[in-house]
């Protein structure tokens, strides 16, 4: 029997989602301080990746949809109701979402470790 999220209602698929693509790691750690509206993930994770990776629109609202059929991030409301303007679509990230990128970051960290004892080891 499959497990559903509880903020999502989806079932979550972060098992297959391991390792985490660059902008799928950074939309996920751009989210998870809490609830961001597209464009405010488009800057963070410019920002948080020092400019390595710089999404389009379009490529964030895809990523984004696969993020919301995956169970990993859900849609938000919008709290910024008074805002001329469309209605903004905000997104958080879901408990499977949280643990995927925990997840992803735990295997870097092994990764990383891994490497530097390499590097440190002398050579006869």
């Amino acid at each position: 029997m499959a497990v559903r999220d509880e903020e999502s209602g989806q079932t979550p698929s972060a098992q297959g989602t391991i390792p985490l693509r660059a902008p799928t790691f950074f939309i996920l750690l751009s989210l998870a301080p809490g609830v961001k509206h597209g464009y405010a993930i488009l800057k963070d994770v410019a920002a948080l990746s020092e400019g390595t990776v710089v999404l389009s629109a379009g490529t964030l609202y895809e990523a984004l949809g696969r993020l919301l059929t995956q169970g990993l991030v859900a849609r938000a409301d919008d709290d910024d109701r008074q805002r001329a303007g469309p209605p903004r679509k905000a997104y958080h990230l879901t408990n499977a979402g949280r643990q995927a990128l925990e997840t992803e970051t735990n295997r870097m960290d092994h990764l990383v470790a891994l490497a530097r004892h390499r590097l440190a080891r002398e050579e006869p």
